[in-house]
């Protein structure tokens, strides 16, 4: 590698991901909330014992275990993750079939057609050039192998049912938030939409895309609960928000994401949250 495409690898991504970056803490609480649906979609992938699978951005490792059931007995998974506690957090649940790697996905010493599944989760959004990291994972699939990404939320969230304007106002507070801290535009948040035009341009075959609906609603299993309360209400809201909102506003979502208080918004009977996942997939051309 020569000295600029070295610096290169080592640039923090939009995000402002690093090797020291960390949440896994995140991570594990995302993949509990929404391992139903993951399960479900990998059941979908008509996987057979034998094949050989890479997570690309395989975060804490909740799903390199999902992925190994799938193509087990006599099948392996590889977990790549740029995070060195991620990396961590994954190793920690060791099975023999499961190698977890620390690196770039773009740097990343990888076989060439080695994978008959390539599963990349909320990841290429990381990557400040997404093409030439969906054109280095269909490098890695072999030919008629799968390449599949999914991407949280292509749609808006729902939180609030009975106040549609504070919902879409903590949204925009939100994306406002993120635009500011990574200095990002608005084209550079809405890039992820473009998953499908990724697959396209790099003409994989049989490009299909699907989104799935993430709903729950009063009373919430506790993976439900801590999900939205730890990584939303407290980990992307929070005092974050304070001046991105109006001060009623803040003070009046405040309380509906204090669990002391008595319009804690968890806890109301009319509680309904929907999420989406979007899935895509397409194959390798030999």
């Amino acid at each position: 590698m020569n000295e600029s495409a070295s610096a290169s690898a080592r640039a923090p991504g939009p995000l402002d991901d690093t090797a020291q970056r960390d949440y896994s803490a995140k991570l594990r609480l995302f993949n509990a909330f929404a391992e139903p649906e993951l399960r479900a979609i990998i059941a979908q992938l008509e996987l057979e014992p034998g094949m050989h699978v890479l997570d690309a951005g395989c975060g804490s490792g909740e799903a390199l275990h999902w992925l190994l059931e799938a193509v087990q007995p006599g099948g392996r998974v590889l977990g790549v993750d740029l995070a060195a506690a991620h990396v961590a957090a994954a190793r920690r649940r060791r099975d023999p079939d499961i190698e977890v790697r620390q690196g770039d996905l773009l740097d990343a010493a990888l076989p060439a057609a080695g994978f008959d599944l390539v599963w990349c989760v909320n990841t290429l959004n990381h990557l400040r050039d997404p093409g030439a990291g969906l054109e280095r994972l269909a490098s890695v699939a072999r030919p008629g192998g799968h390449i599949v990404l999914g991407q949280s939320s292509f749609l808006p969230d729902m939180y609030f049912a009975w106040d549609a304007r504070l919902e879409r106002l903590t949204n925009e507070a939100v994306r406002r938030y993120y635009r500011e801290r990574y200095r990002l535009c608005e084209r550079d948040l809405a890039g992820v939409r473009s998953l499908l035009g990724l697959m396209r341009r790099a003409r994989l075959a049989q490009v299909r895309a699907r989104t799935v609906v993430i709903e729950r609603y009063a009373p919430l299993r506790p993976a439900d609960r801590a999900y939205l309360l730890e990584a939303i209400f407290r980990g992307t809201w929070g005092d974050r928000l304070r001046g991105y909102l109006a001060a009623e506003d803040h003070a009046e979502l405040a309380r509906l994401c204090d669990p002391q208080s008595d319009c804690f918004a968890l806890e109301r009977p009319d509680f309904h949250f929907i999420q989406t996942f979007t899935v895509t997939s397409g194959e390798a051309r030999s």
